[in-house]
């Protein structure tokens, strides 16, 4: 997921310029929050690691060829930046995606979008206890609200006893939450860069990673596909997994954080948990319920106070 945190370097005056910006930044985040539900779809045809592998080949066959006519080459870089990346792919590639997919097995896709929406109030909490950066008292507020959707979530689950453990939709709801503390880490981890690095290198780095990474158990699980029975859908939702999460989502996000300022591009992660939902009732079919509708209001709210707080 793109890094809400990003600073711009200038903010352009001219309202064409801040309309673009606000277009780029909710195609972002409307991008982001599709993941979920292109996740749902493509494990219908293909096995995780399978589908993981082809959708960061495509990536890569994506972002490698923009990097080259757009920077003219990979940026030199020291072995502890390169071991930094490997890192940040092991997290928010590898865990994020492998959790938050076996967690799609258990619970909707909209439950999983909104949880994985939790991640700033996450980072917030991480950075506080390992960074001993401080919270302001609206980015508390922030978390609470946080803490709030996912008892919204997970406690009525829980009293009616259709939870199910870890084999059901509480445990489907843990995978998802384990997804979003990778990613969290992930997007700290950027601040352990210290060598400059363009958003679309580190992008095309990290998509690399995460190629090497999930290539493993895709050979493991390769035998398990029926290609022949593979059908169009779901190669065209690999295709979007790659080309639009894995690439477009980063090219909309950094174009437009740079006419903005960071608060304002903040506001803009708000678009996302409502992409989840409305994707999930539109094209899976899942309605939200009340307790969904309570966890996107605490959500919203716990986004705006992070976003919002100086």
């Amino acid at each position: 997921m793109p890094q809400p945190s990003s600073s711009p370097s200038t903010v352009p005056s001219r309202p064409g310029d801040q309309l673009r910006a606000g277009f780029d930044l909710t195609a972002a985040m409307v991008i982001v929050g599709s993941s979920a539900v292109a996740g749902k779809l493509v494990l219908a045809g293909l096995p995780l690691f399978v589908a993981m592998a082809l959708r960061f080949v495509v990536a890569c066959l994506a972002a490698w060829p923009l990097l080259w006519w757009r920077e003219g080459r990979l940026p030199r870089l020291s072995a502890r930046t390169w071991g930094v990346f490997a890192l940040q792919a092991l997290c928010g590639v590898l865990v994020f995606n492998a959790l938050l997919l076996l967690g799609l097995t258990r619970t909707g896709a909209a439950r999983a979008g909104l949880i994985t929406s939790l991640t700033p109030a996450v980072m917030a909490l991480l950075a506080w206890v390992f960074l001993r950066e401080r919270p302001s008292g609206r980015v508390l507020v922030g978390v609470a609200c946080a803490v709030g959707a996912l008892l919204a979530l997970g406690l009525p689950e829980v009293l009616r006893g259709g939870g199910g453990g870890m084999s059901g939709t509480l445990g489907g709801d843990l995978l998802a939450l384990g997804a979003v503390l990778g990613e969290s880490c992930f997007l700290l981890l950027r601040k352990a860069v210290r060598e400059p690095v363009s958003p679309l290198a580190a992008s095309t780095i990290v998509s690399a990673f995460g190629l090497l990474y999930f290539l493993p158990g895709a050979a493991w699980q390769w035998g398990e596909v029926a290609w022949g029975a593979v059908g169009a859908g779901t190669w065209a939702v690999v295709a979007y997994y790659g080309l639009c999460v894995s690439v477009l989502a980063y090219v909309f996000w950094f174009r437009g954080i740079v006419a903005v300022d960071g608060q304002r591009a903040g506001v803009f992660t708000a678009v996302m948990p409502i992409s989840a939902v409305g994707l999930s009732w539109l094209v899976l079919g899942e309605a939200p319920g009340l307790e969904a509708l309570c966890a996107l209001g605490l959500v919203l709210a716990g986004l705006w106070c992070i976003a919002t707080a100086r």
